[in-house]
């Protein structure tokens, strides 16, 4: 739902406290849907990391650790299946439900579910004219967008994806920060789309070996895909 000014409300004839209420019942939908979206990728990451996880975690889904992200996985599957039709039917409804509408951090809901999706150069738009309107943080436009290049085996223009594969002289599994067009200026681009982290920074975030010189052709020597 697009914001719509007070005085554009009284000469349409609908009640405000009828429009708080949707956009409350929205915001509570939403948030719920984003805290579903993160709640089992958190877990995971933590298991991938070798993080302590409570036992009781393992006593729930009644599997030993060996087998919990596999468990997990196919709960989030199923997760993000429901979450992704929801969200395809509040675009169709109303838009993207931005900051105007449901606040902040609420207004990034639909987008980390649409990023979790293979739709994503569906609404790569959507997601775009919501970042140009100031509805969502432009950053998460450009994550979205690295994605799709990503995806698509095109170098990316943020450094925000990593990819983990396994090396071909070695078998052994390694994360890289997927290679970037024009590598020497990301951080500027970064920048100036709100990032707060260098792309050196962010890969050691993510533990993910960074070479600003790789190109894709040259991964696609070095790993399996």
């Amino acid at each position: 739902m697009r914001y719509i000014p007070f005085f554009v409300l009284l000469l349409i004839g609908i009640p405000l406290h009828s429009y708080c209420q949707q956009n409350s019942r929205l915001k509570n939908e939403l948030d719920s849907m984003y805290v579903l979206d993160q709640r089992n990728r958190e877990w995971l990451t933590k298991l991938g990391n070798n993080q302590p996880l409570t036992d009781s975690l393992s006593t729930v889904y009644k599997v030993d650790r060996a087998n919990l992200a596999g468990r997990l996985w196919a709960e989030q599957t199923k997760i993000d299946t429901s979450n992704l039709a929801r969200a395809e039917a509040i675009l169709k409804e109303q838009g993207y439900p931005g900051k105007s509408v449901v606040g902040t951090p609420t207004n990034e809901a639909v987008f980390y579910i649409i990023q979790h999706s293979n739709k994503i150069d569906r609404y790569l738009p959507v997601i775009k004219k919501a970042a140009d309107q100031e509805e969502l943080p432009f950053y998460q436009y450009a994550m979205m967008l690295d994605r799709s290049l990503m995806y698509g085996g095109k170098p990316q223009l943020y450094g925000t994806q990593v990819s983990c594969r396994q090396l071909k002289s070695t078998r052994q599994s390694r994360c890289f920060v997927w290679p970037i067009t024009n590598a020497k200026d990301v951080n500027t681009r970064r920048k100036q789309a709100g990032f707060d982290l260098t792309v050196e920074e962010n890969a050691n975030r993510l533990n993910a070996a960074y070479e600003p010189a790789s190109t894709v052709e040259e991964i696609r020597k070095m790993y399996v895909f």
